[in-house]
C-alpha cells in the first residue's frame, strides 16, 4: 500500500470531488504515489460513514466540454483512512509524528479559518481548524520533522495567509516559543490557493438509479461538473505533477486577480440568488436559470452589478457567461439548500465586497444585491437554515438594524444599508417573493436609465 503522503481536514462533497479526485488521477497514471488521511473538523460529521466503505466511493463527472457531453464515473480509493479527533485524538496527534506526511489541504468553509482565542493547548481537541493545526504543527516540530506544503481551499481571500497567522496567534496564546513561530514561518509553505468546480455531491433523486449502475449501494456517491480550475500560490510541479497529467491547475506568484474574479462572480453569483429563490419556492440551480423572473435577477447581479466593479473587462463579461452555462448545466441537480450553509460567512466573503465597491464607485447601492441581503434575513428566519448555532438563534428573532451592526458577522457596521434592506424586507414578508423580485428588477431598470 501506497504511504500516507496528504493529511486532508474536511470530508464533504467538495474535497472528495475535486482535491482527491486530482489525486487518485496521479496515482492512476503513475504520476506520484501515496494516499490522505481524512481529518473531521467538526464533533459531526461523516468519519464514521467513510470507514464503513472503506473510504471507497464514486464521483460522476458531468457536462459538456469542448462541445462534447462528457459523463464519466470513477471510483476512488485514494483516502486510506479517517481520524475524528473527538474519539480519538491520539490518533490525531499521531499523524504529527510520520515523517512521510507532506502535504495538508483543507476546505472547513469559510468560517473555517478563524481565530477564536479560547482555545487551549491540551484540548482534545481544540474547537477551530486553525487551533487543531497548531497542535499538530507544534508536536511536529518537537519531533524535530520537516514541516508541510500546505493547500486550504477555503473561500476567503490569502487563505492561506490568514491560515498561517491564526496557527501564529495561537503560538502566542500558548506561548509555545519563538523557535516553534519561526519553524511554522521558514519550514512550512502555506499556499494561497483558488478552487473552482461546482461539486453538489451526493445526488439524493438519483441515488438508486445510479446504485444500480454501479452495482451496490454508495452512501458516499458524490457529482460535479466537468469543469474544474485550481490556482496554486506556489512552485510544486515537480512533487504534484498536475499539470502534467493534464489538470487545469495553475502553479502562480498572484493568486488575487484570479480569485477576484471567480469569488465574486460565480460564488457571488450562487449566494446572491440561492435564498431569495429558495424562499421563491425553487430547489435547485437549475430551475433558477429556467425561471424567468429569477434568472433575470441573477444577470443583474453579475452583469449589472458584480462585474462594473471588476473593470467590465471583456474577460469579465466572458467568465459571466461561461458561469451562467455552468449553472445551467443540465447534468447537475446543485440544491439551493446544499449552497446556503453558512450564508453569513460566505455573504461576507462573496456579496459585501461587492456591495461595498459599487457605492464606492457609483455613489448609490447596488439595488439586487442589497435585495438578497434582505433575502438572507428572510430566509434566516425559516426552518431551512443551516448555520452555527449561535448565528441561527440570533438571525432568527433580532430586529434588521440589530442584525445589519453586527460587525463581527459582516466585518463591519451595515447601518447605512438600513433603509434599503428594511424595505425589501418588508416586501418580501408582506408581499411575497414574486412581488418582491418584480419590484427590485423594475427599480434595477430604473437605476440604469
Amino acid at each position: 500500500m501506497a504511504a500516507e503522503r496528504v493529511i486532508q481536514f474536511g470530508e464533504g462533497g467538495f474535497l472528495r470531488g475535486f482535491v482527491d479526485y486530482f489525486l487518485h488521477k496521479l496515482n492512476e497514471k503513475g504520476l506520484w504515489e501515496g494516499k490522505v488521511v481524512v481529518v473531521q473538523p467538526l464533533e459531526k460529521g461523516m468519519c464514521d460513514m467513510l470507514m464503513r466503505q472503506d473510504c471507497v466511493y464514486n464521483l460522476i463527472l458531468r457536462g459538456v466540454e469542448n462541445g462534447q457531453t462528457v459523463n464519466e464515473r470513477t471510483q476512488i480509493d485514494v483516502i486510506s483512512r479517517c481520524i475524528n479527533p473527538y474519539n480519538d485524538f491520539d490518533a490525531y496527534m499521531q499523524l504529527a509524528l510520520n515523517p512521510d506526511f507532506r502535504y495538508i489541504v483543507s476546505n472547513t468553509t469559510e468560517a473555517g479559518i478563524t481565530y477564536l482565542g479560547t482555545e487551549k493547548l491540551t484540548d482534545r481537541p481544540a474547537l477551530s481548524y486553525p487551533a487543531k493545526l497548531t497542535q499538530l504543527l507544534y508536536a511536529r516540530h518537537q519531533a524535530h520533522l520537516p514541516g508541510f506544503i500546505l493547500l486550504p481551499c477555503e473561500l476567503i481571500d490569502n487563505n492561506a495567509d490568514a491560515l498561517k497567522e491564526c496557527v501564529l496567534k495561537y503560538a502566542d496564546l500558548w506561548d509555545l516559543g519563538e523557535d516553534f513561530k519561526n519553524w511554522v514561518r521558514n519550514e512550512n509553505d502555506f499556499c494561497n490557493t483558488l478552487v473552482d468546480r461546482i461539486v453538489p455531491g451526493f445526488p439524493k433523486e438519483e441515488a438508486e438509479t445510479l446504485w444500480k449502475e454501479i452495482g451496490r449501494q454508495d452512501d458516499l456517491l458524490d457529482t460535479a461538473e466537468i469543469f474544474h480550475l485550481w490556482v496554486i500560490g506556489g512552485f510544486h510541479e515537480d512533487e504534484l505533477p498536475f499539470r502534467k497529467a493534464g489538470f487545469h491547475v495553475v502553479w502562480t506568484d498572484d493568486v488575487k486577480p484570479y480569485k477576484r474574479r471567480k469569488v465574486r462572480i460565480l460564488n457571488g453569483g450562487h449566494t446572491s440568488m440561492v435564498l431569495g429563490a429558495s424562499l421563491y419556492g425553487l430547489e435547485t440551480v437549475g430551475e433558477c436559470l429556467q425561471d424567468e423572473t429569477v434568472s433575470a435577477f441573477l444577470k443583474k447581479c453579475i452583469f449589472d452589478e458584480i462585474i462594473p466593479t471588476l473593470g467590465n473587462t471583456q474577460t469579465d463579461h466572458d467568465f459571466g457567461k461561461a458561469v451562467l452555462e455552468r449553472f445551467s448545466n443540465p447534468f447537475i441537480r446543485h440544491r439551493l439548500l446544499s449552497i446556503a450553509l453558512n450564508s453569513v460567512s460566505k455573504f461576507q466573503v462573496r456579496v459585501l465586497p461587492t456591495i461595498l465597491e459599487y457605492k464606492e464607485r457609483f455613489g448609490s447601492y447596488p439595488p439586487a444585491l442589497t435585495f438578497s441581503l434582505a433575502a438572507l434575513i428572510a430566509f434566516y428566519r425559516t426552518d431551512r437554515v443551516n448555520d452555527g448555532e449561535e448565528i441561527m438563534r440570533f438571525m432568527k428573532d433580532a430586529e434588521v438594524p440589530a442584525i445589519l451592526k453586527r460587525t463581527d458577522y459582516w466585518g463591519e457596521d451595515l447601518s447605512d444599508l438600513l433603509p434599503m434592506v428594511v424595505k425589501y424586507y418588508d416586501m418580501i414578508e408582506q408581499d411575497g417573493m414574486k412581488q418582491a423580485y418584480q419590484f427590485v428588477l423594475k427599480e434595477s431598470e430604473a437605476s440604469l436609465v
